[in-house]
């Protein structure tokens, strides 16, 4: 049986990072903007590291290619190849972060050579005031956009909402999003870096520049359809198992742990989970994984149907 794989996460230094993410991990950072740690990553050039048992110090595709289909899950394989497809982060946003857009899957293969970005956030925390910003609030058309960016009155369409913690908020490749000041989230995507800056409120670096906006890129990429609403809805007080988020890319759901529970896995998939409250023991098959507040660890898929989650924790699981 492969036990379950924990990796040293790479601390990322940002203009708009905050000081929250290394004490929520319990770990020690002289850096007080870090804005993202990236948990399970195998985007090239920030591949993540195992960081304890036999196969410490192999990389996520390292790991990829020395177990397989017992790791990944043969119709993962046969989907994705080599490529492990989800990127999984912590994200501080101290300040706003830009209003960006990504590609789909076929513009991104068209233009890079690479996988889309459909994403999903879990709400971690918040400070008063905290806002998402996703989808449109009115009907735009592709010129309307071009207009209302070199206008700087892109922000007069886009959806504003309130956060709080345990809020969802699923982004589909093509929906125009931005993350606000005072939220820290959980964020699972697909395995690309690809993104087009829509609008970035005029900020300058400490050089006194503009960072560089992707208007012509983006207007090819947005989804222009208003829909009703773009804040996803379950019982936060539901116990147990909770589907948050089912879509081709990913199956993302909470698991309160009180005592004992199954963990439920898709078949023939790993499983990624994060622990975002309390503390928790992982039992698969003979081994037992302890995990706390912060922690993120892979769950081989010859190894998922046996989870059994024991202790006191909130649990995001997430399969492919």
């Amino acid at each position: 049986m492969i036990a379950p794989f924990k990796f040293v996460p790479y601390l990322k230094p940002v203009l708009w990072g905050g000081n929250k993410i290394a004490p929520f991990k319990g770990i020690e950072s002289d850096c007080d903007n870090i804005g993202e740690s990236w948990e399970i990553s195998g985007v090239p050039g920030h591949e993540s590291v195992v960081s304890e048992g036999p196969d410490k110090g192999l990389t996520l595709p390292e790991l990829v290619k020395k177990y397989g289909a017992a790791l990944m899950g043969s119709h993962v394989i046969e989907k994705y190849g080599d490529t492990f497809p989800l990127l999984v982060k912590l994200i501080d946003a101290k300040k706003d972060l830009s209003v960006q857009v990504h590609p789909d899957d076929a513009l991104a293969c068209k233009r890079h050579q690479s996988l889309g970005k459909t994403e999903m956030w879990y709400i971690v925390d918040t400070e008063p005031g905290a806002r998402i910003y996703a989808g449109l609030s009115e009907k735009i058309t592709p010129d309307d956009y071009t207009r209302l960016v070199e206008e700087k009155k892109i922000m007069d369409v886009v959806a504003a909402h309130d956060s709080a913690p345990g809020d969802i908020f699923f982004l589909p490749a093509g929906r125009i999003h931005a993350i606000g000041a005072g939220n820290l989230l959980a964020e699972i995507q697909e395995t690309s870096d690809i993104t087009y800056r829509v609008y970035d409120f005029d900020r300058r670096d400490a050089n006194g520049n503009t960072r560089e906006l992707h208007t012509e890129l983006a207007k090819d990429a947005i989804d222009y359809t208003v829909y009703p609403e773009y804040k996803g809805s379950y019982d936060k007080n539901s116990k147990g198992e909770t589907e948050l988020v089912k879509c081709d890319h990913f199956d993302v759901r909470r698991v309160m742990v009180d005592g004992e529970i199954r963990v439920t896995t898709e078949p023939d998939s790993f499983v990624v989970i994060m622990c975002l409250d309390g503390e928790c023991s992982v039992i698969t098959g003979d081994v037992t994984t302890p995990m706390r507040r912060g922690e993120t660890i892979l769950v081989a898929a010859s190894t998922a149907p046996s989870i059994i989650a024991t202790g006191s924790a909130t649990l995001l699981t997430a399969t492919a």
